[in-house]
């Protein structure tokens, strides 16, 4: 039987993700999760343009993985060889960027969650922008990415501080549904049936799983083909 922790491990790998963000802790015999995303906070990166499409942000050669592990290589690649290196992706000022900034209409184009993935694997723990395409929004909260809207001149200015000091902090706050950077701030938006989802943790269907473990052993016991099986 497997033990609570490979429970835990097996979940969050066939979903295809692990997020430094999760604390997992073992209490008592009993497998916790705290995946609450409430702020977040970190360098930006800016990356300026309406309708950036899903097949820019992962180009369909790289849906052909059986895990969503490496998708990091693939983000944006087609979009960054034709810019030789300046892509905001590439550039050394940007490396190790957890917030990455855009405008209007992104993720727009087919429905791939790989896009939101290999954002996520580059590192990428928040996406601002001035609005998203619906069902990229939805698979960025899957993963607990948040998508947070904002005004385009808040947008615009944000990526101009960016890019003007790489080494700002852009800091993102859920519950209070603001952003900060620098002396720069500026109300955001997000709907909220999504923010509840993030802020109490309910997005993680592998986490609630996993939290339940126990109840799952007792129910897969008494399973007369999981019983027939040992």
């Amino acid at each position: 039987m497997l033990s609570l922790d490979d429970l835990g491990d097996r979940l969050m790998v066939n979903a295809g993700w692990r997020d430094a963000r999760i604390d997992q802790t073992i209490v008592q015999g009993e497998f916790s999760m705290v995946s609450e995303v409430r702020t977040i906070a970190g360098r930006g990166i800016p990356l300026v343009g309406n309708d950036i499409d899903t097949d820019r942000i992962i180009p369909a050669r790289y849906l052909r993985c059986v895990t969503f592990d490496g998708l990091a290589a693939g983000v944006f690649a087609d979009d960054r060889t034709q810019l030789k290196g300046e892509h905001p992706f590439d550039l050394a000022q940007y490396q190790g960027a957890t917030v990455l900034i855009v405008n209007g209409n992104f993720g727009c184009g087919s429905s791939r969650e790989h896009a939101p993935q290999a954002i996520a694997k580059s590192g990428i723990q928040a996406i601002i922008g001035e609005s998203f395409a619906e069902i990229f929004f939805g698979n960025c909260v899957a993963i607990g990415v948040p998508c947070i809207s904002a005004d385009p001149s808040v947008t615009s200015q944000l990526q101009t501080l960016v890019a003007n000091d790489p080494q700002l902090e852009v800091s993102i706050d859920l519950d209070q549904l603001k952003v900060r950077c620098g002396s720069f701030a500026a109300d955001i938006s997000m709907p909220a049936g999504a923010r509840q989802m993030l802020t109490s943790g309910t997005w993680d269907a592998c986490g609630q799983l996993v939290s339940k473990a126990e109840q799952v052993r007792a129910t897969a016991a008494n399973l007369p083909y999981v019983a027939w099986s040992r």
